[in-house]
């Protein structure tokens, strides 16, 4: 194990981190099914904008609720881009259907909005984008095409909690819209995940396959009457401490994202002086609330030198993503589209730098002077 100068990213943990999960370990009792649960659902919707919010024990299994909540099922096609963690592309194939790989357009490098329309066929049952390393993709145009096409439309916004376009949130633009917080997230738990949406009837659906298709009018560990398992469920439920770290991770969430956004201005300001260097961007109208920070470089031998090169020095730095379709494991499978000319491109020049709240001037000072000094000798 490397032991890094400058990690890919770094939690910023407080003392109100540790007095929350404290404070539900010590009590004893409610550690799953405790009132955290509810109280963070309401603190998230509230801050999204949605009507409803329901906890995960990951983004993953968000993601694979969302697809059984709409009913997809096998022989259904659902559209995703090649261009994100292979989860988004996996939950289709936990639940039969095929994923439809969608190239990707090179603002936002989310799906394109201009290739939808042609690649929905009678099997398409959803589509679903991702909000790229915490900048929405073209998420209004895509939600256009989804509402004339009576599609649903999923936001794997697993990414990009907090990010808006033109004061809407990320996260209230699908039917369903799912968020991770995972170790590297804006929000962390560890682990985790929720979904948004305004649906009263999927809202219910999701209560029941998240807690074994059980009826859920109280908690099910204080209640002494018999339980109402009405379908098959899953055991997806969120932690009362996971919640717990959850709620105070959201009251300091728009701190922890200007820290970002402030970390990420600086580093551009250095790098968008190389020629060789494509810095991150945001669009008219567009937050980016930086997730990650992700520049490109002109060539993959480039790219894998500069990465080398940081290594060198303790930087740690990272591809995010490469290609979903030409993993070993999608590779092998038939009736993959494998014409994705932009997914390539970008995958061949994207670099993901270090970046995290924590992070100081002399630290981003590093790292943008030895991407100077590696351009320099190329």
């Amino acid at each position: 194990m490397i032991n890094w100068k400058i990690p890919l990213y770094k939690i910023l943990v407080d003392d109100e981190d540790v007095k929350s999960v404290s404070k539900v370990i010590k009590r004893g009792t409610d550690w799953a099914i405790g009132p955290e649960i509810e109280n963070f659902e309401n603190m998230m919707s509230n801050y999204i904008g949605s009507t409803y919010c329901l906890t995960f024990n990951s983004g993953t299994s968000a993601l694979h609720a969302a697809l059984l909540a709409l009913g997809i099922k096998k022989g259904d096609e659902v559209l995703v881009p090649s261009f994100t963690f292979i989860a988004t592309a996996n939950a289709c194939l936990m639940v039969n259907a095929q994923p439809k790989f969608v190239d990707i357009e090179e603002e936002t490098l989310g799906l394109n909005p201009e290739l939808i329309d042609s690649s929905i066929a009678d099997k398409c049952k959803a589509v679903m984008p991702i909000h790229y390393a915490g900048l929405p993709c073209k998420i209004k145009e895509i939600c256009d095409i989804t509402r004339e096409r009576k599609i649903p439309l999923i936001e794997d916004a697993a990414e990009s909690l907090g990010s808006k376009i033109n004061n809407k949130k990320i996260g209230t633009f699908g039917d369903l819209s799912v968020f991770s917080f995972a170790g590297n997230k804006v929000l962390t738990t560890g682990e985790g995940g929720c979904i948004t949406t305004d649906s009263k009837k999927l809202y219910e659906k999701l209560k029941l396959i998240r807690s074994h298709g059980r009826v859920e009018n109280r908690n099910y560990f204080t209640s002494v009457e018999k339980p109402q398992y009405v379908e098959l469920g899953y055991n997806w439920r969120m932690s009362s401490m996971t919640a717990a770290l959850a709620i105070s991770q959201l009251n300091k969430l728009e701190k922890l994202i200007d820290l970002r956004r402030n970390n990420a201005k600086y580093l551009s300001s250095k790098l968008r002086k190389l020629k060789e260097i494509k810095v991150p961007q945001e669009p008219l109208g567009y937050k980016h609330v930086y997730q990650l920070y992700s520049i490109r470089l002109e060539t993959k031998k480039m790219r894998d030198g500069l990465m080398k090169f940081l290594a060198e020095r303790g930087i740690m730095s990272k591809v995010f993503f490469y290609p979903v379709h030409s993993s070993p494991f999608y590779k092998k499978m038939s009736g993959i589209n494998r014409k994705l000319q932009i997914t390539e491109k970008v995958s061949d020049q994207i670099l993901t730098l270090p970046m995290y709240p924590g992070l100081t001037k002399s630290q981003l000072d590093l790292i943008s002077n030895s991407v100077s000094e590696f351009i320099e000798q190329t």
